[in-house]
């Protein structure tokens, strides 16, 4: 008897159509892991270095799949839900992470990689200023960090840092704009579109 081969979600389906067709056939969820594991393990290592990062994304993955039946099949993208899970899986290393921040600080030198560094201050617009810029990250509060980094290194609008973090939109938009202007004051700058009401 020939074996028949189930059809395992395109390249187009929506992260929603793969997650939903999983609740039938688990196996199709290895299509969300292929197309975000890189992500999130990118994530992970500049949050906490590549020694943790192999592990929260493996969790990460982990505890989607054992939650996937409770995933909003409203929201087409599964990248907010699984940065989400990340940043909880990293508030566990706060020390590490604040301890790697510190070392930056102190050496100008990422532990992840020198080039990694390189194009995370630049994205930041901190290149010339590195040491103060992973000295401030140390020092702003888990919350705000949390939802500046989304925005910054995973490339997510305040809202959908929101959703991954289970905010509401102006709670992020609140503390990416706090965590923006402590790291502005800690290089120094000033934003000219900043009201005055801001400073």
């Amino acid at each position: 008897m020939a074996a028949v081969m189930r059809a395992l979600p395109t390249e187009e389906a929506t992260d929603a159509a793969i997650i939903e067709q999983s609740l039938r056939e688990p196996e199709t969820f290895a299509a969300i892991f292929d197309r975000y594991y890189v992500l999130i393990h990118g994530y992970a290592a500049r949050r906490l270095g590549e020694s943790l990062a192999d592990d929260v994304a493996a969790e990460t993955f982990l505890l989607a799949f054992d939650n996937r039946t409770k995933y909003d099949l409203s929201r087409a993208d599964a990248r907010p839900w699984l940065y989400g899970i990340a940043s909880n899986l990293i508030s566990r290393h706060h020390r590490a992470e604040v301890r790697q921040y510190r070392a930056l600080a102190r050496t100008g030198v990422d532990e992840v990689s020198e080039g990694h560094a390189d194009r995370v201050a630049v994205r930041l617009d901190a290149q010339a200023h590195r040491g103060r810029l992973a000295a401030a990250l140390a020092e702003i509060p888990d919350a705000d960090r949390d939802v500046l980094l989304l925005v910054a290194w995973a490339e997510l609008t305040s809202e959908k840092a929101g959703d991954a973090l289970g905010i509401p939109a102006g709670t992020a938009r609140s503390r990416l704009h706090r965590a923006r202007k402590r790291i502005r004051a800690a290089l120094g700058r000033t934003d000219p579109t900043t009201t005055r009401e801001d400073r």
